[in-house]
């Protein structure tokens, strides 16, 4: 287990996020909550990988630079939400 950024070796849980620049704002996104949904496919991958339920997870670290999404879900969350084979999926979040 690598420590996250914002809570170090502290368990937040397995419904948890890491935020990437648009939302991390100088560690301000640390423990924020997200409702987020899956939308569609990438362009890549599983052609319909959504399961039509949304997953609130909370930001407990930080996504580094060339991070190819907004929010990089825990694989639970993830599986919550789209297929896992899928990997990389468009997403909807709000607060």
């Amino acid at each position: 287990m690598t420590a996250s950024a914002c809570y170090g070796y502290e368990n937040k849980g397995v419904m948890i996020a890491a935020a990437s620049d648009a939302l991390w704002n100088n560690k301000a996104a640390c423990g924020k909550r997200y409702r987020v949904r899956c939308t569609g496919a990438t362009n890549q991958g599983i052609p319909q990988p959504c399961k039509g339920d949304s997953v609130v997870v909370t930001i407990v670290d930080y996504c580094p630079p060339g991070c190819q999404g907004t929010i990089d879900l825990s694989q639970e969350a993830f599986s919550q939400i789209a297929d896992p084979n899928a990997g990389k999926i468009r997403i909807q979040y709000t607060p």
